[in-house]
């Protein structure tokens, strides 16, 4: 395994744990907030496992989309450093993740 690819499965690996067992720093739109069945929603986000080229072309399991009630719905993780700046290492241990999940419309 090259470098870049042992980089995204380290990334992939984080970010599978912080969107399936997270409690804070999720955000949702008020779009999304409008939503039926939010908890359903961000269960499904949570569950989420249909990576593809497509939709993950650097395979770091930082983004989806998924149908809800109608609606298409993206996820995204970004990285921030602890004060907040956008753009730290996502390999790094006091990299802070945040997941903000929101309609395509608002995109």
């Amino acid at each position: 395994m090259d470098i870049d690819q042992e980089r995204a499965r380290k990334i992939a690996r984080k970010n599978d744990l912080f969107r399936q067992t997270g409690t804070h720093d999720i955000n949702v739109t008020s779009g999304v907030y409008d939503l039926p069945d939010l908890y359903g929603l961000v269960q499904s986000v949570r569950q989420f496992d249909s990576f593809t080229e497509d939709n993950d072309p650097y395979s770091e399991h930082d983004f989806g989309s998924l149908d809800w009630h109608g609606e298409t719905v993206y996820w995204k993780i970004d990285y921030y450093d602890q004060a907040l700046r956008n753009g730290k290492d996502p390999r790094d241990v006091d990299c802070r993740r945040v997941l903000t999940v929101l309609l395509a419309s608002e995109y």
